[in-house]
């Protein structure tokens, strides 16, 4: 295991996560004192894991096509548009 790109993927996904639209709906429905806190964190941490699997797929399916400094390039283009999207929008 490259525990380099683990730990560079875990801070990317753990940090991006804070604050976002689905921790905000997650402690919404934990809020819910009727609704068991674990139920509400196994179907959080469920949807999580499958998204990041439909991306690691995705990712792999690209790849193939694309390349990776491409994909860089792409996807820095990407955040620095919704960053500036987000602050026009504030």
């Amino acid at each position: 295991m490259d525990w380099k790109s683990l730990s560079t993927v875990f801070t990317s996904v753990f940090i991006a996560e804070l604050g976002d639209k689905t921790q905000l709906a997650t402690m919404l429905f934990a809020s819910d004192k009727d609704t068991s806190k674990l139920t509400v964190f196994i179907g959080a941490s469920l949807a999580l894991v499958l998204t990041s699997a439909i991306g690691v797929a995705a990712g792999s399916v690209v790849s193939q096509y694309v390349s990776e400094k491409t994909l860089q390039y792409v996807a820095g283009i990407g955040f620095i548009a919704i960053g500036i999207w987000t602050l026009v929008k504030a």
